[in-house]
């Protein structure tokens, strides 16, 4: 309901005035229903500034609503750029890293196959030098035993039939010294074998001891496995600390005094 451009009459004051109680009454009526219409329209401006500032307020909403959205919106990009920034950093790190890796180990075999390729060419040398020293100390004793021989010949030319029994003898006491060497290596060899042989049985014997004093019962038994294990041990330490001895003889014969052979004869008689 709108008041603006509303016109009261009200009574002047040439007007004659009428005492009568119903000119006052209608009066009263005017009065009081512009008063009502006067406080209808201040209700209406109050409503309307209601309403003005209710807009104001949710403008003012929407907007700050507006802003953090793209605050956040703006924020959420600059996060997710800075995320995938990283995320590359780290892709260009790794591949960098795998690169290295990959280059390293390139070198490192290449090093490998290096001081591989030089360790074989050292043996291959090595082994050449090696062949090469045995095919001079084989050249070598052919030489000597070339001349050995014809010394031996020329010995026997000159010596005649003395000088080819001495020569004789000779051979067969080396042969006969060759043979004892051979039968003493044997002997020697069976004598390491009987203690190998002891040597095993007496571990043998030892690991039962061990078990059986490990289930004993008793003091006198465990006494009497300890004294056992004691032995064989004691045995064990015998048989370690044994020598393999050759039976039979093996001296050579000495010298006779009226030997006058030159040093290094092989057919002088006297050896």
């Amino acid at each position: 309901m709108r008041l603006r451009g509303l016109r009261v009459k009200m009574p002047t004051p040439n007007q004659p005035h009428r005492g009568t109680p119903m000119a006052e009454q209608k009066e009263s009526s005017v009065l009081f229903s512009l008063k009502e219409l006067m406080n209808l329209e201040e209700d209406r401006i109050k409503e309307e500034e209601a309403e003005k500032e209710e807009r104001a307020r949710a403008e003012a909403e929407r907007k700050a609503a507006e802003e953090k959205a793209r605050r956040e919106a703006e924020e959420a990009r600059l996060k997710a750029e800075e995320e995938q920034r990283r995320a590359e950093e780290q892709r260009r790190r790794e591949e960098a890293a795998r690169l290295e890796a990959i280059q390293r180990a390139e070198v490192e075999k290449a090093r490998a196959e290096s001081e591989h390729q030089a360790k074989m060419q050292a043996l291959v040398a090595a082994q050449a030098h090696e062949h090469n020293l045995a095919q001079l100390a084989q050249d070598k004793k052919k030489k000597q035993l070339t001349y050995a021989v014809i010394g031996i010949l020329a010995v026997l030319i000159i010596g005649g039939t003395a000088a080819g029994i001495g020569m004789y003898n000779w051979t067969q006491r080396a042969a006969a010294e060759k043979a004892a060497l051979e039968q003493q290596r044997l002997a020697i060899e069976q004598e390491k074998e009987r203690l190998q042989r002891e040597l095993a049985n007496n571990a043998k014997l030892q690991d039962t001891i061990k078990k059986q004093l490990a289930s004993a019962k008793d003091e006198a038994e465990r006494a009497k496995l300890e004294a056992q294990l004691a032995k064989a041990q004691k045995e064990a330490t015998s048989i370690k600390g044994a020598r393999p001895r050759a039976g039979g003889g093996g001296k050579k014969p000495a010298k006779s005094a009226d030997c006058n052979c030159p040093p290094g004869d092989p057919l002088c008689s006297c050896l």
